[in-house]
């Protein structure tokens, strides 16, 4: 794992910004034609929620029947570093939900192949006001879709408290 010390770039179809201690919105997407049963979504937010404390901080994330949003900020190698030994990297931690969410549903489908798309959508939070809106988004995806009245019926939403 190669660790983000500065702003870097790269581009595939899109582009990917990553900046030490940025917040992100992230959106990953099933192939086409392949769907998140119940089981599947809480393997996949399981999955998300592996490396949260660790890795990363998730601040809220909801999985889709054929999608995944995240708000989540990768966190310092070394709690506390002020000598700026780097944080994780956005596309490893990406790299680690998408291969083990992947697998597992795979193995439980009995299917093979690819799960996830390649790419992920993601988008550095420029601010506070940004960053709720992206969290309100994320929350009420599921009320959009009609999958629920409310998000909090919603089991595959995960929302850090306020205080956290």
């Amino acid at each position: 794992m190669q660790p983000v010390k500065a702003f870097t770039t790269t581009r595939r179809n899109l582009p990917h910004w990553q900046d030490p201690g940025a917040v992100y919105f992230l959106t990953w997407r099933a192939m086409p034609g392949r769907l998140l049963e119940e089981e599947d979504r809480a393997l996949a937010l399981g999955a998300i929620h592996y490396w949260d404390g660790s890795r990363w901080d998730v601040y809220a994330a909801v999985v889709m029947p054929d999608h995944v949003h995240a708000l989540a900020r990768p966190l310092p190698l070394t709690p506390g570093d002020l000598v700026g030994r780097g944080h994780y990297s956005l596309s490893d931690l990406l790299k680690s939900v998408k291969n083990y969410s992947s697998t597992v549903i795979n193995r439980r489908q009995g299917r093979r192949g690819s799960f996830w798309q390649d790419e992920t959508y993601d988008r550095i939070m420029r601010d506070e006001s940004e960053f709720e809106e992206k969290w309100g988004y994320i929350r009420n995806n599921p009320v959009e879709a009609g999958l629920v009245a409310v998000p909090e019926e919603y089991p595959w939403l995960y929302e850090r408290t306020r205080s956290e």
